[in-house]
This record gives structure tokens, C-alpha cells and sequence, in this order.
């Protein structure tokens, strides 16, 4: 054999080696997965914050972070993620992507889906019928084609509102008509009371009662009261009672009536609501403004705005728990103004899977390592760190248990 030839030889028998070796590696591998000795990519946390807001849509940006247990990337490109948001499970929102191609450990997506407004009159229904309850719920799934298996990730979260509390008052208020037919005050009331009526699809009522009393020696009547309500200066419902009232000398009377909210409204709201400029992001004034129309013994009428009955209300929410981390369970509610009540809680079910190995990789840490530290303490500061558990098994549950504010609501 000449040197040419042993030389040709000698190159031929490497490169036969070398495609022979890469053959081996992507056969143990591609095995390896087939046989589940390798683990399924999950997703490791959902982090939503609202954009931009229209009229119509309201944009919300997601992190969406997908785990990779496995020491190689290769052969992952047929990984597709989906996720929905839902409040009282009512579809809000959903999105995803698909044939992701991820590396080892953590990769983040960064992905962009839309609310429609028109959505939130029908949320606002289910959050009064459920005694002022919404449950967040955030599902997210991530899919190898090439294992034909999956991985789910749950994430729920709880707002509480009180929009009616604060208008349940035993003050007693003046009424002064500020006329020349009458000696002020005109009348006391002496109690306040509201509550929500039956809610419909188009309004969400609100029962009313006074009870008010007549210092005077001569009877004076009621004819009207009216109302304006509005929320961040959008009108949201106005209105008038359908009869009158006659109120003794020196004796009480309850006088009751409805407002309505208007909820074809609602969708105008919301956008003042996501408005930092209107008066914070995720925040809302809500006022009920009252009149009485008084006619008296003499035959005079006069309209009183019955300013001392005004109701002033603010509605601060977190819905997303914008800043919050389910890696690491904290939870940035405790630092809401009052009337935030929330409660996180998280799951990661990994659908019965198992990546051979006997331990759980899908860890709700950010490092890929695998390992979840998820011990957390409650100093009382009103931040709630979640404590992680995992057992072992395929099923890691990262349960957060959030404190209320001392206030009165969210949405």
C-alpha cells in the first residue's frame, strides 16, 4: 500500500469513527428520552403584568419560564408551552407558542397576549354572585412532541372586595336644606344601610336603607330621592326612588330604595382602572352622591344634596400579583393599600411523569439545578413567603399562604 492510500485509508476509518460516535451519542440520547430516563421540560413559573390599554383589549405581558432537567438541549425544539388565564373561570386570556427550542435549565419566554374589555362585565357578574370572591387562576402546560408527554403548572390566586362595607353606618348626620321655608337641620339620619340586589347581566343593583328621623313639629314628605354613582369620574349608574315618604313630627321613618350599577359600563371603568395617571394603576374611587327632594307642611318644596351621605370608596387591586415570583413563593400583596385581601397558592403536576432518576427536577427555583429550596417565613410585615414540599414522587407542590390586608377590597 502506498502512502496515498494508507493515508485515505487511515482519514476514511476516522471520519467512520467519528459519524459512528455521533450515531451512538444521539441514539442514547434520542433512547434515553424514549425510555424516560430524561426528563420532560415543564414550566417552572408564570409571571403576567398588564401593558398597554385600549378601548377595546387589554394587553397582558407574560414571563413564561420553561425548565430543562436534562444536561443537553438537543431534541427539544419540539417543545410547545401553552397557557389561560382565567377569573372564576371565565376565560380571559390565553396564549402560547409553539416548537420552543430551549437550552439547559431556565429559559424564559417572553410572550404577549390580549384581554378583551367586553370580558369584564361578565367577570364583574361572577364576582358580585360570588360575595365580592374572584379566583385567579393562571394553567400552563408545557408539551414535548418528541416524548408525546406533558407537564402542567397551576398557579390561583384570590381577590376579595368590599365595596358596601363602609356604607353600613350607625352615624347620625344632619340634613340642612339651607332654605327660608325651614329651620335646619331639616331632618337627621340616624342609620345607613346597603347590600347587593339580585345582579343581572346588564346591572348590579344595590338595596338601600335610611332610617330617618323628623326633629320638627310638622310633618315634612319625602318625594324623591336620587342618586349619581360614579368610579373614577365614569357614570356608572343614576337614578330616583318611584315614591315618597311622609316623616312624622318628632318620629323615624326608613326610608328604601335601589341604585344600579349600569354593567355595560364596567368596560370603560376598567380602563380608567389599569390608568396610573388616573389615580394609580389597579386603582379606583368609587362615589355615590345623594339628593332628597322636601316639601313641607306649608305647600314649598326644595332639593337638598345630602352631602353628609356621600360615600366615598377606594378599590386598590392586584390581580396578577405583579412582581411576585412563584420560584421563590414571596408574595409583594402585603404591600397593597387596604382593601387587597389575596391568597396564592401554586401547583406543579407533572402529569405522572418521572425522569428516571428518582428525584424531582422540576424545581420551582430559578437556577435549573433541580433542587427546590422553598422554605418561607412569616415575619408579619404583611409579605407571605410560601414554603415549598416536595415529596419525591413526580409532584411538586408550592402552596403560598397569603394574609389578608386590614382594608376593605380589590377586583
Amino acid at each position: 500500500m502506498n502512502p496515498s492510500d494508507a493515508a485515505s485509508a487511515l482519514v476514511g476509518s476516522k471520519l467512520r469513527i467519528a459519524l459512528l460516535g455521533v450515531l451512538v451519542v444521539g441514539g442514547a440520547v434520542g433512547g434515553a428520552f424514549a425510555l424516560g430516563v430524561l426528563g420532560v421540560p415543564s414550566v417552572a413559573a408564570v409571571d403576567n403584568t398588564f401593558g398597554d390599554v385600549t378601548n377595546e383589549t387589554t394587553e397582558i405581558e407574560t414571563d413564561l419560564v420553561v425548565s430543562n432537567p436534562n444536561p443537553v438541549g438537543i431534541g427539544l425544539d419540539g417543545v410547545s408551552v401553552n397557557y389561560t388565564v382565567s377569573m372564576n373561570d371565565i376565560e380571559m386570556a390565553q396564549g402560547g407558542r409553539e416548537g420552543v427550542r430551549v437550552g439547559t435549565g431556565n429559559s424564559t419566554l417572553e410572550l404577549e397576549t390580549e384581554l378583551r374589555n367586553d370580558g369584564i362585565p361578565p367577570w364583574w357578574v361572577s364576582h358580585v354572585r360570588n360575595g365580592e370572591r374572584t379566583t385567579v387562576d393562571i394553567d400552563a402546560t408545557a408539551t414535548s412532541e418528541r416524548l408525546g408527554r406533558g407537564v402542567d403548572f397551576s398557579r390561583s390566586r384570590e381577590i376579595q372586595t368590599d365595596l358596601l362595607g363602609a356604607f353600613n353606618s350607625d352615624e347620625t348626620r344632619p340634613v340642612n336644606a339651607d332654605s327660608l321655608l325651614a329651620d335646619d337641620p331639616v331632618l337627621y339620619i340616624n342609620e345607613t344601610r346597603g347590600e347587593w340586589g339580585s345582579v343581572s347581566e346588564t346591572e348590579t343593583p344595590i338595596e338601600m336603607a335610611f332610617t330617618v328621623y323628623n326633629p320638627n313639629p310638622e310633618p315634612y314628605a319625602v318625594t324623591e330621592i336620587g342618586y349619581d354613582i360614579t368610579m373614577n369620574g365614569v357614570k356608572m349608574g343614576s337614578g330616583q326612588t318611584g315614591e315618597g315618604y311622609v316623616i312624622s313630627s318628632q318620629s323615624t321613618e326608613t326610608v328604601e330604595f335601589t341604585t344600579a350599577l349600569q354593567n355595560r359600563r364596567l368596560d370603560d371603568w376598567w380602563v380608567t382602572h389599569l390608568d396610573e395617571d388616573v389615580r394609580g394603576h389597579q386603582v379606583t374611587g368609587l362615589r355615590i352622591e345623594f339628593y332628597a327632594v322636601i316639601e313641607f307642611p306649608g305647600g314649598g318644596e326644595v332639593t337638598v344634596p345630602l352631602d353628609a351621605l356621600t360615600y366615598e370608596e377606594t378599590i386598590e387591586t392586584d390581580i396578577f400579583g405583579e412582581g411576585d415570583d412563584v420560584r421563590n413563593g414571596s408574595d409583594s400583596s402585603g404591600g397593597e393599600a387596604d382593601g387587597d385581601n389575596t391568597t396564592d397558592s401554586g401547583t406543579d403536576d407533572e402529569s405522572g411523569t418521572d425522569d428516571g432518576s428518582g428525584t424531582d427536577d422540576e424545581s420551582g427555583t430559578g437556577d435549573g439545578s433541580g433542587t427546590d429550596d422553598g422554605s418561607g417565613t412569616d415575619d408579619g410585615s404583611g409579605t407571605d413567603d410560601g414554603s415549598g414540599t416536595d415529596d419525591g414522587n413526580g409532584t411538586d407542590d408550592d402552596t403560598q399562604n397569603g394574609s389578608d390586608d386590614d382594608g376593605v377590597l380589590p377586583v
